[in-house]
């Protein structure tokens, strides 16, 4: 066991104050942008959906616009499904992959399903390649009554009128190894825990929900996926992550209560993808396909029904 003190920020056992999140937050440096790589993408579906705003993120003189993208004829009685990515602004292939899901495959299931699909939850923390919002707060553990994280009520708010009309919803997340090597001991150095290593599945997973688990539709996503990519073992404890193994390439978490982006539909079907970005047997293209297939997967699984 490692402690807490391992992480540059902080004292062993105390958790941070203002004057550390102020350090944590220089930490933070601008990489990418997301008006190029997000916003302009969307803007290139406008022709084929309905594109709009739901709220803006500001931090520290910084606003970003949240948009949503909607299928153009919403349909009463057909299927609903939300597909949301970026929630960890840092986790790429879930925001490039529900962006190549709208432009490449959406069309295909256009009058036969109504969809709602938010490339880019977390913009700020999208330009910072990194899991935490500004104020150094997991949006995917704040997606509860009163969140305190900007995106995570920005993102409640906008799926509030349409809960329970959803049929599936899925989260695209990927794990990478800077989980284990900044992610994890800065959760412990910001709430003066001991760090505690882990490891990092090498593969696809799927998390299914504890207070509805519907393993037939996570392994019709595991099946589609595995023919792109491989799927994550289970370590020797038959777990992923620490959670037991339910099936091949599935884990469940408890949801609502644990306050996940994956919980807030009310849908039936629901799922959090994971995918390893820096896997040696994968590519993060792959990853990404690895996404769209998995989006494609619940989307014909519902259809079916």
């Amino acid at each position: 066991m490692t402690s807490s003190h391992a992480y540059p920020i902080g004292q062993p056992g105390k958790p941070w104050g203002d004057a550390e999140l102020a350090q944590w937050r220089a930490r933070q440096v601008r990489q990418r942008s997301f008006a190029d790589d997000v916003l302009s993408d969307i803007e290139r579906l406008r022709d084929r959906f309905d594109v709009s705003p739901y709220g803006e993120v500001a931090y520290a003189g910084e606003r970003f616009a949240l948009l949503a993208v909607r299928s153009r004829s919403w349909q009463h009685g057909l299927p609903c499904i939300l597909v949301t990515g970026g929630v960890h602004g840092y986790e790429t292939s879930g925001v490039q992959g529900a962006l190549r899901f709208a432009d490449q495959h959406a069309t295909a299931y256009a009058g036969r399903v109504n969809l709602m699909m938010v490339p880019c939850v977390s913009p700020w923390a999208y330009e910072r390649i990194q899991r935490w919002n500004f104020d150094a707060l997991d949006p995917n553990r704040c997606f509860r009554q009163a969140s305190p994280a900007q995106e995570s009520a920005a993102l409640m708010r906008l799926v509030e009128p349409l809960r329970g009309q959803f049929a599936a919803h899925l989260d695209l997340h990927e794990t990478t190894d800077t989980d284990e090597s900044e992610y994890r001991p800065a959760v412990a150095a910001r709430d003066g825990k001991p760090f505690e290593p882990g490891s990092i599945p090498d593969g696809f997973y799927a998390v299914d929900d504890t207070e509805n688990p519907q393993p037939e539709f996570q392994q019709a996503i595991i099946e589609a996926v595995e023919r792109v990519t491989h799927i994550a073992p289970a370590d020797d404890n038959n777990k992923i992550i620490g959670m037991p193994v339910v099936a091949h390439g599935v884990i469940r978490y408890a949801m609502k209560a644990l306050g996940l982006c994956a919980g807030i539909s009310g849908a039936r079907y629901t799922t959090t993808t994971e995918v390893y970005p820096d896997s040696a047997r994968a590519t993060p293209q792959q990853c990404v396909a690895a996404q769209v297939a998995a989006v494609c997967a619940a989307l014909d699984f519902v259809l079916a029904r």
